[in-house]
């Protein structure tokens, strides 16, 4: 039995969500699925690559409207190719900032 630790500060919780993002002071609104959340960071599954260190600001809306929508400013810590048969790449991002209803503007992310 080998002796394991985790190393996490954080629970991470398995989900699958959709998602907005857009790269802060570049590009348009991507859509991206959420594949994991934590308090302090979240994994993207997107279409295009996002370089490392980039900001982004995320929206995520769950199908159903009793949980509200989150909106953060993540760093991209590393984007690699999916290892899937769906495609895509996978972004890994830690969670910079939680942004409060009254932050969020209407052409959010």
């Amino acid at each position: 039995m080998q002796d394991y630790s985790e190393k996490r500060d954080f629970y991470r919780m398995a989900v699958d969500c959709s998602a907005r993002y857009r790269v802060i002071d570049a590009g348009s609104v991507q859509n991206a699925v959420v594949k994991d959340l934590s308090a302090g960071g979240l994994h993207l599954r997107t279409e295009s690559a996002v370089d490392a260190d980039a900001t982004l600001n995320v929206e995520i809306r769950p199908i159903k409207d009793i949980t509200p929508p989150l909106h953060a400013v993540v760093k991209v810590i590393r984007c690699s190719a999916a290892e899937d048969e769906k495609g895509g790449y996978a972004v890994a991002c830690s969670i910079e900032r939680m942004l409060p209803v009254e932050e969020v503007g209407p052409d959010f992310p």
